[in-house]
């Protein structure tokens, strides 16, 4: 048997047990595979791929000065204060050593305090001081926050923590806060309401969230053997999950589509699931391949935050399709028309009655705005630049602990820190300096290390610094305390400077190695790593989207119009992005935060995400505009029809879409408001501003050229992609001729 999404369809609904039973025990591995590898086996760093300076400096550092074994560095620190006592009085001695000394908590027992004679933990009004921690793990970590939360009820005191432990511990709790929130809360129930009313039965809208279900579950157990060998983010599960949702709701809303507008035409129940496999089921294949090639650009950006995204958009993708191919078909096969029982009053009969029918609505939209196609396409143009030109002042960065609401603790115990000890920090600058090994070039290396201290003590944007020097005596590192939260704008920018200009001057002509480390470096290297491999991600998703467009329509000005089309729609939501969220138009409306800067990594995953999504609809039009163009040879009529025939499923499609990713947009981390409103916005204008109004005037206006195919081509594959072959009529486009197709 020739293998085909014909020949897999007509195999499944005949052997819809066996099909069934095949995934029902995949998901029951993957089941497994997620409770037994999945927890503990993410992580929340951004661990970079290249090598940048600030993973050499770390690495340098480490051999120089080794870790002990029996301590822990400092990764957290405590703040006690009291209004009421000094921290002389008995009752804060009395109140610290019940919190630190006397703790079953290991990190807190193995404190230092300023019981034991340093000053430096006591801020200048003795009314507060700091216990610097080692936290091994998140599990210690979340022990410490239940400590300090506890010991915080007391009136008399004020007790919070912050630092690298407990700050991963807080976003790994915002990340499933927000999922609850917004993908289960929000996300699945509005994309459900969506499909009961564009399918118009209980039945049929149910099996598109099963299938989604299905796959998310089935590509968290692929995620969870995957964790094993490679370091994954925890974000992969947030970006799983709403793919998942987006990707196999939209893949079995096209197939079970198709299905229910076969049965109407007279088909019997297999032959329906034939055409539909024949048909749906190979532009679901062609949309999945486009939306996989785009995710695969992400991998070429050397960060494990993209690669672990992209690699969960891609999991699930593959899953999302192969499940449409095979247990969809199955489900068709052993329901029937029961698909349809539990009809919506009214909206059911009209679903019914207007399957595979020309909407009324979208069809007016389009006549008009093929009767004025120069004024259509200038207009709509020139909104989509207009929305895209913000894009200019676009910043990107990153979200730290400042970024966090003011209920978590990591939050409350930053604010503390930065209230009563400005220049205490988990995350100051480690400069590296590697000296010959000469005695001279370690003393002039030293000498200027030391005068770098002293200027830095002096600049309001660092802090009082220490030196210390490995025992072989040809390293020392300088510790030097950044201001405010180390991910803040301020803080790249001085760290940025302190790289590229204080550091070579202080070290002109002196035989050493300088290198720059901590986390705002480390910020400073991702933000390279992700702004860097741009243009080539953008040039490689770019091309072989035009070359798949080209090989499946024959056609080089549809391809070439479609990828225009999703870079206007990219741009504008680009430009929405920086309105809303840089300068706060409208972000108290939409319930956003605002911010000075663009996660870093948003604009190329959207650039990613958006031109897989918008190829599912692309494709779909299209193929429509084609099938209906070979029977009339009349680009108009085709255009015409292909838009409102297909306008309530790919409305449908879009409004999911949104939905899910404003699940994202309602929670709380910044990072996921932007890549949520930025889909949402860009989906939102494909549907609307592309769909109805620029792609029918341009298509319009280009007529027989669209399908344009150099004679050098001809040898491309024959592909089609909806609808069979059909008896063409004789053309009523006078700008065909016979012979063009």
């Amino acid at each position: 048997m020739k293998l085909s999404t014909l020949a897999l369809a007509s195999a499944s609904a005949r052997h819809p047990w066996r099909t069934i039973g095949a995934w029902s025990a995949i998901s029951v591995l993957a089941i497994v595979a997620i409770i037994a590898l999945l927890a503990g086996s993410l992580s929340t760093d951004d661990a970079p791929t290249n090598n940048p300076e600030s993973e050499r400096a770390l690495a340098a550092q480490e051999r120089a000065f080794p870790p002990n074994p029996r301590s822990m560095p400092t990764s957290d620190i405590v703040v006690i204060r009291s209004d009421r006592h000094t921290v002389d009085s008995p009752e804060f001695e009395s109140f610290v050593r019940a919190l630190v000394v006397e703790s079953d908590v290991r990190a807190l027992s193995r404190a230092n305090t300023y019981l034991e004679g340093n000053t430096a933990l006591v801020s200048a009004d003795r009314r507060a001081t700091i216990v610097p921690l080692g936290i091994a793990d998140e599990g210690e970590a979340e022990a410490v926050i239940e400590v300090v939360e506890q010991a915080d009820e007391d009136v008399a005191f004020t007790v919070s923590v912050t630092g690298d432990q407990t700050l991963d511990y807080d976003f790994n709790l915002l990340s499933q806060e927000d999922l609850e929130k917004g993908e289960l809360q929000f996300g699945l129930p509005a994309a459900l309401i969506i499909l009961l009313l564009v399918f118009g039965a209980v039945v049929a809208g149910l099996i598109p969230l099963l299938m989604a279900i299905v796959s998310i579950v089935v590509a968290l157990g692929l995620t969870a053997l995957l964790a094993q060998p490679f370091e994954l983010s925890i974000f992969i599960v947030n970006m799983l999950t709403g793919m998942g949702l987006a990707l196999g709701i939209d893949y079995s809303l096209f197939v079970v589509s198709r299905y229910r507008e076969e049965r109407a035409r007279g088909r019997e129940q297999v032959d329906a699931i034939a055409a539909s496999g024949l048909t749906a089921s190979r532009a679901v294949l062609f949309s999945g391949t486009a939306f996989v090639v785009a995710m695969f650009g992400m991998l070429l950006v050397p960060s494990s935050i993209m690669r672990s995204l992209a690699a969960g958009a891609i999991l699930v993708g593959v899953v999302s399709v192969v499940a449409a191919l095979t247990l969809l078909p199955a489900l068709l096969g052993l329901l029937g028309d029961r698909i349809n029982s539990l009809r919506i009053p009214i909206v059911g009969r009209r679903t019914l009655a207007s399957a595979g029918g020309e909407g009324r609505f979208w069809g007016a939209i389009v006549r008009s705005v093929l009767r004025r196609p120069v004024l259509s396409l200038v207009l709509s143009l020139g909104v989509l630049v207009a929305l895209a030109l913000p894009i200019l002042a676009m910043n990107v960065g990153t979200s730290g602990v400042s970024a966090l609401p003011d209920r978590f603790s990591s939050k409350q115990g930053f604010l503390a820190l930065e209230r009563d000890f400005p220049e205490a920090t988990t995350d100051p600058v480690e400069i590296v300096v590697s000296s010959g090994s000469s005695d001279a070039s370690r003393s002039e290396a030293s000498a200027a290390l030391d005068r770098l201290r002293t200027m830095l003590a002096g600049d309001p944007r660092f802090g009082r610094g220490e030196i210390r020097l490995s025992e072989s005596g040809d390293v020392s590192v300088a510790s030097v305390p950044v201001v405010g939260d180390p991910s803040s704008s301020q803080a790249v920018a001085a760290v940025q400077e302190l790289r590229s200009e204080l550091v070579p001057e202080a070290f002109e002509g002196i035989d050493a190695e300088v290198l720059v480390g901590g986390t705002t470096s480390e910020n400073i290297d991702y933000f390279d790593s992700v702004i860097d491999p741009a243009p080539l991600v953008i040039a490689f998703v770019l091309v072989l989207t035009f070359l798949l467009l080209t090989v499946v329509f024959r056609s080089v000005v549809v391809a070439a119009t479609a990828v225009v089309l999703n870079l206007l729609s990219v741009g504008a939501a680009y430009g929405l992005l920086v309105l809303v969220f840089q300068y706060g138009v409208g972000a108290d409306v939409l319930g956003f935060q605002e911010t000075d800067t663009i996660e870093a990594w948003v604009p190329l995953f959207l650039f990613s995400v958006l031109f897989g999504l918008s190829m599912d609809y692309q494709v779909f039009l299209l193929s429509r505009i084609r099938e209906r163009y070979d029977e009339t040879r009349d680009t108009r009529d085709a255009v015409t029809f292909g838009v409102g025939s297909t306008a309530r499923i790919i409305t449908g499609a879009a409004l999911i879409i949104v939905a899910v990713f404003s699940g994202f947009a309602r929670g709380d981390l910044i990072m996921f408001q932007q890549m949520g409103f930025g889909v949402a916005v860009a989906l939102l204008i494909d549907a609307t501003i592309i769909r109805s109004v620029l792609l029918p005037s341009a298509m319009g206006l280009l007529g027989r050229w669209n399908w344009y195919l150099p004679r050098w081509l001809e040898w491309l594959p024959r592909f089609q992609v909806e609808g069979g072959p059909r008896k063409p009529v004789p053309s009523t486009d006078p700008a065909v001729r016979p012979s063009q197709r």
